[in-house]
C-alpha cells in the first residue's frame, strides 16, 4: 500500500486538529509490518522543517489566548458563587501558565511528542530526493499550468512528479493532503480529475484521496484505536494468511505476547487452525500447542460452541498421543 502525506498534514499535529498523534504511531506500525510504504519527498521534509516553528508559534499564541479574564458586573459580587468563580479562574490561569511553560521548554529542546513521532516516521519512509531533473519537470508542469501547484511555487509539482517517477506501475497510491491544489473545486473530498486521469494513464492504477490521516485509518482499519491493537490485528492476519510453517511460528510468537483477545479475534484465531493447513498441521509443535491451549483456557467462553468443541477435541487428541498412559486430563472443560 503506497502512501503519501503532504506537508500540511504533518504540520497539523502541532496545531488545532481532529487527528491524534496515535495516528502517526499506528502508521509507524504499518510501515514496520510492511503493510504500508510511506513515500517522503525531500520537498515535504524541507517544507516541514521550514514551517514547524511558525506553526508552533501560532499554536502557542492561541494557547495563551485561553488566559481570559471575564468581566463581572457589580451586582454579581454579592453572591456566594462570585468568590468561588474567581478562585477557579486563578487556578485555571496557573495551570495554563504551567502548561505553556512546559510546552515552550519541550519546543526549545525539540522533545515534543509530535517531534519524536514524526521523526520516527520520516526515518522509516522511502525518500525521494529533489534532483535537477525533477525540478525541471516540475517547472515545466507549472509553466503549462497543470496541477498541482500555485503560480510561482514548485512545491506541490515536485511532490507529484516525484511520486510519478518512483511509485511502481500498476500500484495504487493513497494520498493525504488538506490542500486546495490537490482537491476538486466540485467536491473538496475528491482529488482533481486531472490528477486522477494522469495517475491512471501513467501507472494503470487508481489514486485514492483523503483530507486527513484519520480518514485513511477509518476506511482501512475502522476498529483500531491504538497502535498496540493494530499490531495485534496484523499478527492475527499474518497467522490466518500464513503460507508456510516459518510464518506460522513467527505469528504465534508475536501473538503469545498478548494476554487479552476480544470475541471476534478469538474465533478468528480458532478458525485459522482448521482453515489454514499451515497452522493445523503443526498444532502439535510446542509453541503452537501452548498458544492454543492457553487460548481455550483463558478465552474459551468467547468461542462459538462448534469451534470450542472442535478445538477442545483437537487439543485433547494431541495431548493423548503425546502423553500416553497419563490419567490427568489437562483440559477439564
Amino acid at each position: 500500500m503506497n502512501l503519501f502525506i503532504d506537508t500540511n498534514v504533518f504540520l497539523s499535529f502541532y496545531h488545532l486538529s481532529n487527528d491524534d498523534l496515535e495516528e502517526i504511531h499506528k502508521l509507524a506500525v504499518l510501515i514496520d509490518k510492511k503493510e504500508v510504504t510511506l513515500w517522503l519527498t525531500q520537498q515535504v521534509k524541507d517544507e516541514f522543517k521550514r514551517n514547524r516553528e511558525s506553526k508552533i508559534s501560532d499554536a502557542l499564541k492561541k494557547l495563551k489566548e485561553q488566559k481570559t479574564k471575564p468581566q463581572f458586573p457589580q451586582i454579581c459580587k454579592d453572591y456566594a458563587e462570585y468568590p468561588e468563580i474567581r478562585e477557579l479562574q486563578k487556578e485555571y490561569d496557573k495551570k495554563i501558565s504551567a502548561l505553556i511553560e512546559s510546552v515552550t521548554t519541550d519546543v526549545k529542546k525539540r522533545t515534543l511528542k509530535a517531534d519524536q513521532k514524526i521523526e520516527e516516521l520520516f526515518s522509516k519512509a522511502n525518500h525521494i530526493e529533489t534532483t535537477e531533473e525533477l525540478v525541471a519537470k516540475s517547472r515545466f508542469r507549472m509553466d503549462v499550468r497543470n496541477p498541482p501547484g500555485k503560480d510561482g511555487s514548485l512545491g506541490d509539482a515536485i511532490n507529484w512528479e516525484g511520486l510519478l517517477g518512483h511509485v511502481p506501475c500498476e500500484q495504487k497510491l493513497y494520498l493525504v493532503a488538506d490542500d486546495k491544489d490537490y482537491y476538486s473545486v466540485l467536491d473538496e473530498n475528491k482529488l482533481k480529475e486531472f490528477l486522477i486521469d494522469e495517475w491512471l494513464t501513467e501507472k494503470s492504477e487508481d489514486v485514492v484521496f483523503y483530507r486527513r490521516l484519520s480518514q485513511f485509518f477509518k476506511e482501512h482499519y475502522p476498529d483500531i484505536k491504538l497502535a498496540a491493537e493494530l499490531e495485534k490485528e496484523l499478527a492475527i492476519r499474518s497467522l490466518v494468511n500464513s503460507g508456510n510453517f516459518a510464518i506460522t511460528h513467527s505469528a504465534i510468537a508475536k501473538l503469545s505476547k498478548y494476554a487479552e483477545f476480544n470475541k471476534p479475534q478469538v474465533n478468528e484465531l480458532a478458525q485459522a487452525l482448521f482453515s489454514n493447513s499451515q497452522v493445523g498441521w503443526i498444532l502439535d509443535d510446542s509453541d503452537v500447542l501452548e498458544f492454543y491451549s492457553l487460548l481455550i483456557k483463558n478465552h474459551g467462553a468467547l468461542l462459538e460452541q462448534e469451534l470450542f468443541e472442535k478445538l477442545n477435541e483437537q487439543l485433547k487428541d494431541i495431548v493423548k498421543d503425546n502423553e500416553e498412559g497419563e490419567d490427568d486430563d489437562p483440559f477439564p472443560f
